[in-house]
């Protein structure tokens, strides 16, 4: 190591940029086109070539230099790399043996024997080679100062276990500026930030590569791997490009199919992989696709085929088994990922990202210690590996986090919140486990593990390994949840609806054992949101029915691929609702018993369509019954409104007589109504706007979200004071939306103010399933609560009011202290009604209510030793 960074020191020294030949050529070129021959003599134009996928061409070529005895080691290592792109290793091997034989000195054809030695099944040759380019630059540091020497001592560096920021800083930055269209540089950059999972330093590597070389096949390709977790719509355009650039680009026919597989278009994925095979009949990443692919459609046969074929070069390549579970993994089969990297790591137990992903396979199938036992290794190993960092850090703070525990389940919240709103958690679960397990008729395994983080980016790093990744409430593996605290929430959002989907996925998944295509997973989900309270779930709304009615209902056979690259965040959340629609079409149709089937079959290896076609009808009849069904749903909505939607203009100040003309026309059209009722509360004329407000909810009761029209009806009865009507539209309002906290709060009020304790009660449960961690719902349930007689749930209000440390602590002390008393247990009683007195020394109730459990404890004995009551105050 000491030798490394004496070596890298004296890169800091001035870079030479203009060496003419030497090296020059593989990193220079700017242009690339698709000639089908290359100019005698030129290996520019052998890079070129190459660069657009004429290998053949560069063989020709290359071979015909080399054997006049004259070419460069230019010419020598384009037919090495162009023969390993084609597979013929062998070949290759040969021919850099000459290579060597007449450039001992060059580093770059080193490294480049790695490669050959590593497609050969030499790995030992592999790891010889790196020491090779380490002793050469030791003994003359001098020769090796060109920018392509640079790169390649980089990367050497890297393997010998130099700091990957210096490397970066001091090596690969130096090259780069002594050669801003090398692309070797932001190649190494980029494999550099994608090997330490930091997508958006990879991201900047290739978008820097592509300014200046914007037609590079390998630095498109590497932009999409970059932008793949990020960015589907960007990541899969690269690729794209990089294929019209070199339609024989295996790394980007590779990533195409894996892009395919995760959105299960199997048939699409086999075409790309059979165009990579094509290329190269022995690339061990093409076969370990086809073994994936084959493994999720349950052919063991043509699994093991295709795994033998990826080992055939190199039978103890750790990286075939890596990928193929890591693939798996990607799929939710996390069992048979983690089976994989143990096969990885027999054959190579270094192998780090067969570590790492056996470390993340492992927490999310709730093997905590020997998975957070593995992340530390690799972070130990690797501490500049991004996920592993986070893993480690994340670990450091959930051991500070508390547990709720049962037979059933093993909850982890942070220590504040398990105090305030635990409990609830855990009877949630309860009543979901009652009625999934019992509709579905599947045992799970026990305990089920859920972890809520009280940090968004805690959550993000448990379930993705990184801490930016937004836009998920919960997510489910199968026996481990993992879920966003409502203390994470920037709006209101229903946990207890969240919970529950959850652990449906929890019932389906295991029921499976995770062999279901994600839209059927989601679908269930959503649709058992609804079952379970009406209020729960996605449901169609006018703009969903247009999506319903209009283009973009996708096909059953296509809607995984919709949670891929959605066109945009609606068109996401509307491939969750259409999925609910097709499990509620197969449950209406064909029956809850069938849908169970389908589940069974599925568990058994079953294909979902041959599934689907077994239960209910093929798939091609399911679309067309499905789309018939939508349509019908989506006409069904709000049958009493009319839908056109006018031109946005019409909305304008000066379109006015525009819209009063379509509202003449149009008298209960939703969006008319709409832009009236606004205009004319705007306005403040309430009486007026009263008329298209009650017209919108007597014809669409059931609207729930941010444009329902109850919420601005509520508004106007209050401004008009009319209290019975503004209290019966928030009782609609409030029983069709579960996330309409206003209206809960209303309505305690005014159920406190009347002594409608039930009213207040179930007002303060709605507003707890949104959000837990405030005390004013506490407090009304308290109330309710005590005034209903149901003291015991009016203590758990008061002791968990005063875990929120509310300012008001000496009255819920004394309220609880009067119930404890009421029950019967005086010693708890007294301690609260003691720390009331410490908040408020001269609270008279509680000085009462002291004396009394004084005399209770012992008679006889009264205000012996306490405090004498103070003086009334008369007004």
């Amino acid at each position: 190591m000491t030798g490394i960074l004496t070596m890298l020191s004296r890169f800091l020294r001035p870079v030479r940029a203009g060496l003419g030949r030497v090296g020059g050529v593989f990193g220079a070129l700017a242009v690339m086109g698709g000639a089908a021959t290359v100019r005698a003599g030129d290996p520019a134009e052998g890079q070129k070539a190459l660069l657009a996928g004429n290998q053949a061409a560069v063989i020709k070529q290359a071979t015909e230099e080399l054997r006049e005895g004259t070419a460069s080691t230019d010419w020598a290592m384009l037919l090495v790399r162009a023969l390993l792109e084609v597979g013929r290793n062998a070949e290759a091997d040969v021919a850099m043996k000459e290579a060597l034989k007449k450039d001992e000195r060059s580093i770059r054809l080193r490294w480049l024997a790695r490669d050959v030695a590593f497609a050969n099944g030499r790995p030992e040759e592999a790891a010889a080679r790196i020491e090779e380019v380490r002793r050469a630059v030791e003994r003359a540091t001098w020769m090796y100062k060109s920018p392509p020497d640079l790169v390649v001592f980089g990367r050497a560096a890297l393997m010998l276990g130099a700091d990957p920021k210096d490397v970066l800083d001091k090596v690969y930055a130096a090259a780069q500026r002594a050669d801003p269209k090398l692309r070797d540089v932001y190649l190494a950059r980029g494999e550099l930030a994608l090997e330490k999972h930091d997508f958006a330093l990879a991201a900047r590597a290739y978008e820097e590569g592509l300014k200046q070389l914007p037609e590079d096949p390998d630095l498109l390709s590497g932009r999409g791997r970059a932008f793949r977790e990020s960015d589907r719509a960007v990541a899969v355009k690269s690729l794209e490009q990089a294929l019209e650039h070199n339609p024989r680009h295996v790394p980007s026919l590779l990533q195409l199919a894996d892009h395919h597989i995760a959105g299960e278009g199997y048939e699409e994925a086999g075409k790309l992989l059979d165009r990579a095979i094509e290329v190269n009949p022995v690339h061990p990443e093409a076969w370990a696709y086809r073994a994936v692919i084959a493994h999720l459609r349950n052919d063991l046969v043509a699994e093991k085929f295709a795994r033998e074929r990826a080992l055939s070069s190199w039978a103890r390549n750790p990286r075939v088994d890596f990928l193929i579970g890591a693939k798996l993994s990607a799929k939710y089969r996390f069992a048979e990922g983690a089976a994989y990297q143990r096969r990885a790591r027999e054959f190579d137990p270094d192998y780090l990202p067969a570590k790492a992903q056996l470390a993340s396979d492992l927490l999310r199938l709730g093997e905590h210690q020997e998975g957070w036992a593995l992340a530390k290794q690799v972070h130990e190993r690797d501490e500049y590996d991004v996920e592993a960092f986070n893993l480690v850090t994340l670990r450091e703070t959930m051991d500070k986090y508390a547990a709720l525990t049962n037979e059933d389940f093993v909850i982890r919240m942070a220590a504040p919140e398990v105090a305030v709103y635990g409990p609830r958690v855990l009877a949630l679960l309860r009543r979901a486990r009652e009625t999934l397990v019992a509709k579905y008729g599947v045992e799970i395994a026990r305990p089920t593990y859920i972890e809520i983080f009280a940090d968004q980016r805690d959550f993000a790093v448990r379930t993705f390994g990184l801490p930016d990744v937004a836009g998920f409430l919960g997510v489910c593996f199968g026996r481990v949840v993992t879920a966003n605290s409502p203390a994470t929430s920037t709006s209101a959002t229903n946990w207890e609806s969240v919970l529950w989907h959850e652990f449906c996925h929890v019932i389906t998944l295991q029921m499976t054992r995770n062999k279901m295509p994600r839209w059927l997973s989601e679908g269930i989900s959503v649709y058992e949101e609804r079952q379970a309270n009406p209020a729960w779930g996605m449901r169609l709304d006018p703009n969903y029915r247009e999506m319903l009615l209009g283009k973009d209902l996708v096909p059953v056979g296509r809607l995984s691929a919709a949670f891929l690259a959605p066109k945009s965040p609606r068109h996401l959340q509307f491939a969750y609702l259409q999925s609910s629609l097709v499990v509620e079409y197969i449950v209406t149709r064909h029956g809850a018993d069938k849908l169970r089937a389908i589940l069974l079959d599925l568990r058994e290896g079953t294909e979902i369509n041959a599934a689907l076609a077994r239960h209910t009808v093929p798939l091609e009849d399911l679309e067309a019954g499905f789309a018939a069904y939508a349509r019908e749903r989506g006409e069904q909505l709000a049958p009493g409104l009319t839908w056109e939607r006018p031109e946005a203009e019409v909305f304008l100040a000066e379109g006015a007589t525009e819209l009063a003309e379509f509202e003449r026309k149009h008298p209960f059209n939703y969006w008319a109504l709409r832009a009236k009722a606004q205009r004319l509360i705007g306005e403040q004329k309430w009486a007026e706007a009263l008329v298209p407000l009650r017209r919108l909810v007597e014809r669409y009761p059931d609207q729930k979200g941010g444009d329902s029209a109850y919420r601005p009806l509520v508004s106007v009865l209050r401004a008009m004071k009319d209290l019975p009507g503004e209290r019966e539209a928030l009782r609609k309002w409030a029983e069709v939306d579960d996330e309409a906290t206003d209206a809960y709060l209303r309505l305690m009020e005014l159920g406190t103010a009347d002594g409608d304790w039930e009213t207040v009660r179930r007002n303060a449960e709605r507003y707890l399933a949104v959000n837990p961690l405030v005390p004013v719902p506490y407090r009304h349930l308290a109330r309710a609560a005590g005034a209903s007689g149901d003291d015991s749930t009016a203590i758990v209000a008061w002791r968990t009011l005063l875990q929120l440390d509310v300012p008001e602590r000496a009255d819920a002390h004394y309220q609880l202290a009067r119930l404890l008393h009421k029950r019967g247990e005086h010693d708890e009683a007294r301690r609260e009604v003691l720390l009331a007195l410490e908040e408020t020394p001269r609270y008279r109730e509680a000085l009462q209510l002291l004396q009394e459990i004084r005399r209770v404890q012992a008679p006889g004995a009264a205000g012996a030793g306490l405090p004498a009551l103070p003086p009334r105050k008369t007004e």
